[in-house]
């Protein structure tokens, strides 16, 4: 998807129409090993021991090779830059695109 450097919108704050600058978001930091969200440390905590079904954490394989599988492409969120009063917005719809182009 190619997108314009500059891009005439309305900003909210100072509500008017101005040509804004468009940046897109970064990507957040990856789950470390023992950090409080990681696999890891859940298991060890002892959420994949004892009986019955253990969910996430069963021994089975997914049923289907389209359950449980890394999406394609990322949705992006567009972050947008107002000249006059400097203040940035984060557009609420983000596009599902493989690549992003900003021209």
């Amino acid at each position: 998807m190619k997108i314009k450097e500059k891009r005439k919108r309305y900003c909210p704050y100072c509500k008017k129409h101005t040509l804004q600058k468009v940046s897109l978001q970064k990507g957040g930091s990856k789950r470390g090993s023992l950090k409080k969200g990681s696999l890891l440390r859940a298991k060890r905590r002892g959420l994949a021991r004892g009986f019955g079904n253990l969910g996430k954490y069963g021994s089975k394989p997914a049923v289907t090779k389209f359950k449980r599988t890394v999406k394609s492409s990322k949705q992006i969120g567009m972050i947008f830059a107002c000249p006059e009063c400097g203040k940035k917005s984060v557009t609420s719809f983000s596009h599902r695109v493989k690549r992003v182009e900003i021209k």
